[in-house]
């Protein structure tokens, strides 16, 4: 589990512009996945060596003009739950402001590390701005400017400083962890349940609890599986009761540390802007996925109404096509068995590891049926390719020209490997790497 830094602050003092400087500077390396098409709000970094996840809590609540305050509290609440670490951003331009205070009030109440840094210090001539900001009655503040890079580089040595380890699983590598997530109140506690045989997780009705994971080992058919539940156990404050949206940073944490995710959706509801928050974490984790559609007792249906969902599913998470789709109650526990035997399927392939011949001889035959662009007077090639590793499955493939080989075309033979090589249920990871024709095999 990676740690988490959450920056709050009042609106406009340059929340998302020091997020925004900190992720593009040195975010950990992302292939380009597409079809994921939803506001950023978070963002793994690695930073000197150390990986964490940085949280921009204006992007998850936006801030209301009619309840400013009570907004901000909640902000600074819900970031002392979930985060390890507090970036609290101020304003020097505007100065120490009655919000700053209220906002450091709520923090030093707290036993979480928090770093206060005031922004928009433009460079050393305006560092007299600092000193009235020392009224909030802490010893140490940071000056920065994240619009123009000043000082960011000092306050990430004090990140990495105050950053706790990495959480290492303790769980032997044969286990297979699944971690049970989606929007509050789908039934995420009472799947867990049904899977266990008994109430390991207390099952309540609420929407909106929140509560720290609660990891369960089961044995089933021979094999170990770790479940990490998500769901709510226990009201921790009535303030995340009510933001729901949340509970993505807690799905977040789960997620980081599983091989699958069961990721539930209620029925009765169209796929939500939170649904699809989760699912764009899955994927752009390249995780291995089952999509739980729960409560399906609860739905009038006919012959056709499971194909019209699973359609109405795939056109709203395009992203997700390897995913499986399950149908379930875990009120009555018709195919909650078939949960698991989805799962061990998806992680056979999330841990596959195919030859590098087969792999070139698809590439091969993928190319001349459908041949690379020209580029120049010659054309795009691609020499070779390698799976370099697993757990999502990674091929690393040359070519002399790297960046003319369109996303599509990716698109194109990541769908060909799924088909030919047995992963059509995991994500797949595509490198592309520049190499000339003397260097190949």
């Amino acid at each position: 589990m990676k740690p988490v830094v959450a920056i709050v602050g009042k609106p406009n003092v340059g929340k998302s512009t020091l997020f925004n400087r900190i992720v593009g500077r040195k975010k950990a390396i992302v292939e380009d996945q597409p079809g994921v098409t939803r506001d950023r709000n978070y963002a793994d970094i690695e930073w000197g060596d150390k990986p964490f996840s940085l949280i921009d809590t204006g992007g998850f609540e936006p801030i209301s003009r009619e309840r400013i305050f009570m907004q901000m509290k909640e902000q600074c609440q819900l970031a002392i739950e979930e985060a390890d670490l507090i970036l609290f951003l101020m304003d020097g331009k505007d100065g120490l402001t009655p919000s700053d205070k209220e906002i450091a009030s709520i923090l030093r109440k707290e036993a979480k590390p928090v770093l206060y840094v005031v922004n928009k210090i433009d460079g050393p001539k305006h560092e007299d701005k600092v000193f009235e900001f020392y009224g909030i009655g802490v010893e140490s503040i940071l000056s920065i400017s994240a619009q123009h890079n000043y000082g960011v580089d000092d306050l990430m040595t004090e990140v990495l400083k105050n950053l706790p380890p990495s959480e290492e699983g303790e769980v032997e590598e044969e286990v297979i962890r699944i971690a049970v997530v989606g929007r509050p109140n789908v039934g995420k506690s009472s799947l867990i349940n049904r899977i266990l045989g008994y109430d390991r997780v207390i099952v309540n009705e609420s929407p909106g609890t929140t509560r720290d994971a609660i990891d369960s080992v089961v044995e089933i058919g021979g094999k170990k599986y770790l479940l990490i539940d998500t769901a709510g156990i226990r009201r921790k404050k009535k303030i995340s009761l009510r933001l729901e949206k949340y509970s993505i940073v807690e799905a977040l944490k789960s997620i980081d540390r599983c091989d699958v995710a069961l990721f539930l959706i209620d029925p009765r509801e169209r796929v939500t802007e939170q649904d699809t928050k989760i699912a764009g974490f899955i994927h752009e984790k390249a995780k291995g996925c089952v999509i739980v559609v729960n409560k399906w007792d609860l739905i009038e249906k006919n012959s056709e109404t499971a194909k019209e969902y699973t359609l109405r599913i795939r056109e709203e998470l395009k992203f997700l096509p390897y995913a499986p789709i399950l149908f379930t109650s875990c009120l009555t526990g018709k195919r909650v068995i078939a949960t698991i035997q989805l799962v061990d399927q998806v992680a056979e392939e999330f841990g596959k590891r195919v030859s590098t011949s087969h792999l070139n001889n698809l590439l091969e035959e993928s190319t001349t049926k459908v041949p690379l662009p020209r580029y120049g007077r010659g054309r795009v090639k691609i020499y070779y390719g390698t799976q370099v590793s697993i757990k999502p499955p990674t091929f690393v493939l040359f070519a002399n020209y790297p960046r003319r080989i369109h996303v599509t075309y990716q698109r194109y033979l990541i769908n060909r490997i799924r088909q030919f090589l047995g992963f059509e249920r995991s994500p797949i990871r595509l490198l592309l790497r520049e190499r000339g024709p003397s260097r190949g095999r």
